[in-house]
């Protein structure tokens, strides 16, 4: 029997880079958390430490197919973030984003449960707004190879507001910028874990384009507090909402940092930039920072050298 207080929770994708650290924060909470994955993009060895914990289960699930449970809120995190990830298989990156979203608002239905989104900046696409305010409707081009995500994404959230509107279900719906931390993929195709491990193996550091296409970049620790803040809001307050840090950095300064810190002899090297890659990319907080109280409190530098610490220890091994 669970205590008071204590909710069942659905993480999909839990055994994910974000969904993993969501899972171990959930339990710090006291709460019982299925983690569902289907191991595309996720590991085992994301939630190894985990499985000790009573209140921790894992299901081996793809979403795309619907999934009888019972639980008092889902967290919806399940689909491959990267681009490395998400155009290797397209379709199914789509089907993930959208099938997975109506399997797991039908879920919420049944159950009257509270369901969280984890959207993503991408729905902004290269942005003609900077920086982004949740009001702007973006600038994403519906045929280009990184489409499978951005369009899935943008259509996820279509769902929710009509079963919101239409059913009256309550939705949290979360626009994530560029997320750093340990467990991500050394092979994910981003940009810090791209240079992070470039750095680590003495290689040349790849930039695409030339380097002035500006990012923000948030650690994982405050972006999972936000998706916590924002699950735990007044159910008048569905978003959509953005999460992310406001500084702003340039594609070379990041690589210049990641050097400087690994103390890596790495070169830096360029090659042409990937189409409909985004120029600029820096949310606008302050809905989040009125609704949720929420603000990163992680700064670039430190966050990079627990980062590499991590992959140090990973590359070792």
């Amino acid at each position: 029997m669970r205590s008071y207080g204590t909710k069942r929770v659905l993480v999909t994708g839990g055994a994910g880079f974000l969904g993993s650290h969501l899972c171990g924060r959930l339990l710090d909470e006291g709460h019982e958390v299925l983690c569902v994955d289907n191991f595309f993009t996720g590991t085992r060895g994301n939630i190894q430490h985990l499985l000790d914990n009573h209140a921790f289960e894992l299901l081996r699930h793809d979403i795309t197919f619907p999934l009888y449970i019972e639980v008092d809120e889902i967290y919806n995190l399940a689909c491959p973030a990267s681009p490395v990830h998400y155009q290797h298989d397209p379709v199914q990156t789509t089907k993930t984003s959208v099938m997975g979203a109506i399997n797991m608002l039908g879920l919420a239905k049944r159950l009257r449960a509270k369901i969280l989104q984890a959207s993503t900046s991408e729905v902004y696409g290269d942005p003609s707004v900077h920086p982004q305010t949740e009001d702007y409707w973006g600038n994403v081009n519906p045929i280009g190879i990184r489409s499978c995500y951005d369009e899935g994404k943008r259509c996820a959230e279509t769902l929710f507001f009509d079963y919101h509107r239409q059913l009256a279900l309550r939705i949290k719906v979360a626009r994530i910028f560029n997320t750093y931390g340990p467990r991500m993929h050394p092979d994910d195709g981003r940009v810090v874990s791209n240079f992070i491990v470039q750095a680590l193996k003495g290689k040349d550091i790849t930039i695409y384009g030339d380097g002035s296409q500006t990012r923000s970049f948030c650690y994982v620790d405050d972006l999972v507090d936000g998706l916590v803040r924002l699950m735990g809001s007044d159910d008048s307050f569905t978003g959509p909402v953005n999460l992310g840090s406001q500084g702003e950095f340039t594609i070379r300064e990041l690589a210049e940092t990641v050097v400087e810190l690994t103390g890596s002899k790495s070169a830096i090297s360029y090659e042409a930039l990937p189409s409909d890659d985004p120029k600029q990319r820096r949310p606008d907080n302050s809905l989040a920072n009125e609704k949720l109280g929420w603000e990163p409190k992680v700064q670039l530098e430190a966050g990079l050298k627990r980062t590499i610490e991590y992959f140090e220890a990973l590359l070792r091994s």
